[in-house]
């Protein structure tokens, strides 16, 4: 059973924290005494962060897909603070629209980011955190349970890091570390705000039963993201009524496959103008990344 353990003097390394979920995860994190690491494709806003913090920080500008960059960010950051005791797999992008009019390279770039960056960060910081028996949190969704029309990439994407979490919690629980799950439904943040932006992305979540259809303020799920890593656990839901969708997401994609062929007649004629690229303040700057690495 998961029991609670201080995170006061714990350093713990967050991934995509310039905004949205990272930042405030990390603010949180600091409050409770834990020293934070920030890695993201933003400096200076992961710099502003990093100087808004309680407690000890740094912060590192890596591409979360780039397997070297991100070995390089584990050894300095436990060169920087001695240990590593808890990483959160936060970063992620996303994009919507039909899959038959999708862009090929914003759809891959969601999976590389989402799914693929997640396995690197994992890859880079288990040496570090087998080392301090420590507690590793991939954040993945709504979308890991039930399947969507028009998020083909970060539905695929959430499904693919929540198995991959699982297959990992199995393989190093004997060496001491922790894998937890995160799902969140839709949160207030920059990528949904910018999804919100399309008019049919944003009518189409709006038809979504309740509690689906709504936005959920960030704060109350981001406690609920930092009482999971207090208790180490294996999934961590920032929403009350996520947790009940385990039950019955066997039936999901059955009902969505209906359901969505209504939708998708109804909104036929207006698919085409669906905007293909990443969505939101964090997509724009995964589109200017440049150079690769640190």
């Amino acid at each position: 059973m998961s029991h609670s353990y201080s995170l006061e003097g714990r350093v713990a390394v967050v991934t995509g924290g310039a905004r949205g979920v990272g930042e405030l995860l990390a603010r949180k994190l600091s409050a409770r005494g834990a020293n934070v690491a920030l890695v993201g494709l933003e400096p200076q806003l992961l710099k502003d962060v990093a100087g808004r913090l309680h407690t000890e920080s740094d912060w590192w500008h890596a591409d979360v897909t780039d397997h070297e960059a991100m070995v390089q960010v584990a050894a300095e950051v436990k060169e920087r603070f001695g240990k590593v005791d808890i990483v959160v797999a936060n970063a992620g992008v996303a994009s919507g629209g039909p899959f038959v009019d999708s862009d090929p390279e914003a759809w891959r770039r969601v999976i590389e980011v989402n799914l693929i960056g997640g396995a690197v960060t994992a890859r880079a910081f288990l040496p570090v955190l087998m080392e301090s028996r420590g507690y590793f949190l991939q954040i993945a969704s709504l979308a890991a349970i039930t399947p969507a029309p028009m998020m083909s990439a970060y539905c695929a994407s959430k499904s693919g890091v929540e198995a991959f979490a699982h297959c990992l919690r199995a393989e190093v629980g004997h060496r001491g570390v922790r894998v937890g799950v995160g799902y969140l439904s839709w949160t207030d943040t920059d990528m949904v705000r910018g999804a919100d932006e399309d008019e049919v992305m944003r009518e189409l979540r709006r038809r979504l039963p309740w509690p689906a259809n709504r936005t959920y303020p960030l704060g109350p799920a981001v406690d609920r993201l930092v009482a999971g890593i207090e208790r180490r656990s294996a999934h961590v839901y920032a929403q009350w009524w996520l947790r009940g969708m385990q039950s019955v997401r066997g039936y999901l994609p059955g009902v969505v496959g209906t359901v969505g062929q209504r939708e998708m007649r109804r909104f036929g004629p207006r698919l085409g103008a669906v905007r293909r690229g990443l969505v939101g303040a964090g997509g724009a700057a995964d589109e200017r990344r440049g150079g690769r690495g640190v």
